[in-house]
């Protein structure tokens, strides 16, 4: 009996024992999932707060193990992303998605614009530049708030680009700061400001556009005549007009060029005497124009102009036809490549493959541009094949992803994000590891330019 109740007590000890260990687990298990919580509310606030490399610090080590919580993997992603380290950032979500073979569609967008975003404050004025083109790309109302940082910026000319961004949208243009932009410094801001206001369609704005047709400077008059005529107050095309006839170059090229905005055929006239200006740039701003109304009135004169003495002028006459019907334009477009001029060449291009011209017309002149040692000829190239679509079109802008110089690359990567589909995502992805900064943000531009368009449009 003693026997038996002994075997029973030790029984008991060594169930004692177990029941120790279970609990011993089990809390250190608990201590274990809290720690990790603690450690990820820590991470997600640093995140927020724009700590980034805390962020980075306190997650490293929670990689390490063999399993952790997708969050972890996102907030290391994101943060890199956001120290400007976008080829770690895309070489740790590719880990991320390696099982399910599948994008993370809302991490890769998150990712491609936190890879823009650190580029805004860089001490170099092209790569500030680089950014805002990139948020420019990108027709969503969330990046609103990214680009108001930029008319903050200390270069007029990166403050107008970000004001262009911002009045292209409805989110932009209610934007309390771009309008306050009114008030900006310089007149080229100011005037963009007004032209993105007149595109908004929103009548309340009146008020606040009339003070600036007495602004001093003529140029941002112009802008405020134009946007107070789309909204309604037609009278003020007498202003238009005033402006044209300007001694003032910058007031006349910006009147000339309004009237190709606003479509009124009342310019044809006006626009006709401006192609024998003095000033190139005027002559050019009428060429412009006069494409951009579309009358067929004016193709004997964008025909003739083809023949300009001068290369500027003649490749915007090539780039205008453009707007054309095909069988009105292809013969002379054709004539065109064999331009002297390369740039010439380039705009005969782009004009022929918005008018649906097939691409073996222009390929000989594509390669043959592609291959000029001259960096911005290969770049007007490119640009060129931005006006294009089709396979063959999209295959030579891959390679020129290889050209040695990154701007070629750059207007590749724009040019497949404009008119690729998700096909040509892991070509882009591939580009955030480019080893240039402005091809990186690009690339980032591209791909949420992509994933944005709906599928099957």
């Amino acid at each position: 009996m003693w026997l038996g109740n002994g075997g029973k007590h030790k029984s008991m000890k060594r169930y004692g024992v177990l029941v120790f260990g279970v609990l011993w687990f089990l809390s250190g298990s608990v201590w274990a999932e809290e720690a990790l919580d603690s450690t990820l509310a820590q991470a997600q606030k640093a995140y927020e707060q724009g700590q980034y490399q805390q962020v980075v610090d306190l997650v490293k080590p929670l990689l390490k193990e063999a399993s952790f919580p997708s969050q972890v993997s996102r907030l290391h992603i994101l943060a890199l992303a956001s120290l400007g380290k976008t080829p770690e950032a895309i070489e740790a979500y590719d880990k991320e998605i390696a099982v399910t073979k599948r994008d993370d569609e809302p991490l890769l967008r998150q990712t491609a614009i936190a890879s823009i975003l650190p580029l805004r404050s860089d001490m170099r004025e092209q790569m500030r530049g680089a950014a805002y083109t990139a948020l420019k790309e990108i027709h969503s109302d969330n990046v609103v708030e990214y680009l108001e940082q930029g008319l903050t910026d200390q270069t007029g000319m990166i403050r107008a680009l970000v004001a262009e961004a911002l009045g292209q949208s409805k989110a932009g243009q209610r934007s309390k700061r771009f309008r306050e932009a009114l008030k900006d410094g310089a007149g080229l801001v100011r005037a963009t400001v007004l032209i993105g206001l007149g595109q908004s369609g929103d009548v309340k704005l009146v008020p606040m556009i009339e003070p600036s047709l007495r602004d001093d400077q003529h140029l941002v008059q112009i802008a405020a005549a134009r946007a107070l005529y789309e909204l309604g107050h037609k009278q003020y095309w007498a202003r238009l007009e005033q402006g044209a006839k300007s001694d003032e170059g910058y007031e006349r090229g910006a009147a000339i060029r309004a009237f190709g905005e606003l479509g009124d055929r009342r310019a044809l006239p006006i626009l006709e005497k401006a192609i024998s200006d003095d000033q190139p740039s005027i002559r050019a701003a009428a060429i412009a124009s006069l494409g951009k109304l579309k009358d067929p009135e004016s193709l004997p004169t964008l025909k003739a102009v083809l023949f300009d003495h001068l290369p500027a002028v003649r490749s915007v006459a090539a780039f205008s036809m453009g707007y054309f019907e095909q069988h009105q334009v292809v013969t002379p477009l054709t004539r065109a490549l064999a331009d002297s001029n390369s740039g010439v060449q380039a705009a005969a291009v782009a004009s022929l493959l918005r008018v649906g011209a097939p691409y073996a017309v222009v390929k000989d002149t594509v390669q043959q541009l592609l291959n000029e040692q001259n960096p911005a000829v290969r770049s007007g190239a490119v640009k060129a094949l931005g006006n294009g679509k089709g396979q063959e079109v999209i295959a030579t802008l891959m390679m020129a992803l290889n050209d040695p110089l990154p701007r070629p690359r750059i207007g590749a990567t724009r040019a497949l994000g404009r008119m690729g589909d998700r096909t040509l995502l892991p070509v882009l992805k591939r580009t955030l590891r480019d080893t240039d900064e402005a091809v990186r943000v690009t690339a980032a531009a591209a791909i949420v330019t992509i994933l944005d368009k709906e599928i099957g449009i």
